[in-house]
């Protein structure tokens, strides 16, 4: 194995203090607090460009810009810091790939005037999905697989019994073309975490133009907050193997030429790959999230191959063109939970799949899984009870229809004590076409007793009076202000 060791005794580092610019960083931490025994990271190059390099030890990534090469383990052990405003520019030969490992840390602290970027390392304007691997972090928490091996290639594989394992910090960070496809149907996610503990910090995080699912997780129970999934191929947030994690402030916004071969879909949840009813159970609890479908700002949107092609943005590199599916699809027995959040112009709104014989429709039925407090407008169907069809019929086992019957999921959303709603267009929701934000009348403002279901009684939890992933259209309730880029394609780095 290629490695990095730490071998220099005495190597001083003073503690990064960053400047407050605005009245959210006043209540978050301004960057890492780097401990005096970490090394200087020498040269702008990160990693060998082999599959193997390790880094071993405590280093620090000073300000800067630089590549990288190969597939770059944090091993067990070691940590690595990155200072807020740093650049990393993806090798696209090599497949460039940051892995924390079980037991390693990565400290990636930007700020709100500093975020760190992980970019591809192409020109300005031939960017594309896939152009390098991207940012996967691996735990010791619990998943229902036990120990697994992470997607995509990687050696590296995750899983244990300590739901607070810590793997750092992650926040104020950008991911940006991630998704290289090692194999077919084997691509790196832009944010990929395998049992990863709730010890780990992520926070303000925005993946544009991944290749792959923007974020999935496999188990684990990490919290997050303020996550954007932007112009992804496949789903925007994606949960398997038992993650049990809290999630609040999502946005998510799709490119309607960009779906992949499997359907694309705002939420995917599976319990596991089989459906078997295996705990833990994938029961993670998502709150006040915005998915703006293919539909959101395309009035000429059709759900056809022709049209789905990917644009200016198809990398051609053997990923799967596809068509979109759903906003929230829930299958294989998995106990999702979505509560007071909105999604607009998806081809189907709802669906509660019964595959490979699980019993997810029992699960919705009995209170096991949640989708309550959920707003639903301009869809071209409410709901669907099978993947890749496109009919509001009823399917008691994902795979006979009975045209005589709406579907389960259409029935399970518009139920008395849900408090869904699902309205004819996008615009009798009022959304900002700037922020996403509600406009003054809007349906998701105002709004009271939110936050009752048990499962928010958490104080990972903002109690909000509002659906959704803002508070309104106002540029001081703008999150995403200062930190984020939605023409990544064209920035000059």
């Amino acid at each position: 194995m290629k490695t990095r060791t730490n071998l220099f005794l005495g190597v001083m580092m003073l503690v990064a203090i960053f400047t407050s610019c605005s009245k959210e960083d006043d209540t978050t931490p301004v960057g890492p607090v780097i401990p005096t025994d970490a090394v200087a990271w020498t040269g702008t190059s990160i990693g060998d460009g082999s599959d193997a390099f390790e880094i071993k030890g405590k280093y620090t990534i000073k300000k800067g810009v630089y590549s990288l090469k190969g597939w770059v383990y944090i091993v067990s052990g070691s940590e690595l810091y990155i200072e807020p405003g740093t650049i990393i520019k993806g090798d696209k030969a090599t497949k460039a790939t940051i892995i924390v490992e079980p037991g390693g840390k990565l400290f990636a602290e930007g700020t709100q005037a500093l975020p760190i970027i992980m970019t591809s390392a192409q020109a300005p304007g031939s960017r594309k999905p896939g152009d390098w691997g991207g940012l996967v972090i691996c735990g010791k928490a619990k998943n229902n697989a036990g120990i697994m091996t992470i997607e995509g290639g990687l050696r590296t594989q995750h899983g244990g019994s300590d739901d607070t394992d810590n793997s750092g910090v992650i926040r104020y960070v950008r991911i940006e073309f991630a998704g290289y496809p090692f194999a077919t149907d084997q691509e790196i996610n832009g944010l990929t975490m395998g049992s990863v503990g709730n010890g780990t910090k992520v926070d303000h995080v925005q993946v544009s133009y991944s290749n792959d699912d923007s974020y999935e997780w496999f188990g684990g129970s990490v919290s997050c907050k303020y996550l954007i999934a932007f112009r992804g191929w496949d789903d925007d947030f994606d949960t398997d193997n038992g993650f049990s994690g809290k999630m609040q402030f999502l946005l998510g916004v799709r490119d309607p030429k960009i779906a992949d071969q499997s359907v694309s879909n705002g939420f995917e949840s599976d319990n596991n790959a089989s459906g078997t009813a295996t705990e833990p159970y994938t029961s993670a609890a998502f709150s006040n999230v915005t998915l703006i479908g293919p539909k959101g700002k395309d009035a000429q949107f059709a759900n056809t191959a022709s049209y789905v092609d990917g644009g200016g943005m198809n990398p051609n590199n053997g990923s799967r063109l596809g068509l979109f599916h759903s906003a929230i699809q829930i299958r294989r027995n998995s106990h999702l939970n979505i509560f007071n959040s909105v999604a607009v112009g998806y081809p189907v709104g709802l669906i509660v799949e019964n595959d490979k014989g699980s019993a997810t429709q029992t699960a919705a039925t009995n209170g096991v899984l949640a989708v309550q407090n959920v707003v639903f407008g301009g869809m071209t169907i409410l709901g669907s009870d099978k993947n890749k069809t496109w009919l509001d019929q009823f399917s008691s086992n994902a795979t006979t229809l009975d045209a005589t019957k709406v579907s389960f999921s259409n029935t399970y959303f518009l139920r008395d004590n849900g408090g869904n709603s699902n309205l004819p267009s996008i615009a009798d929701l009022k959304l900002s076409e700037i922020n996403y934000g509600p406009m003054a009348g809007s349906p998701l403002v105002g709004k009271s007793n939110l936050f009752t279901p048990a499962l928010l009684n958490n104080a990972t939890f903002d109690k909000v009076d509002f659906i959704g992933a803002f508070r309104s259209d106002s540029d001081t309730d703008n999150w995403t202000k200062g930190w984020t880029n939605f023409d990544p394609q064209n920035t000059v780095y």
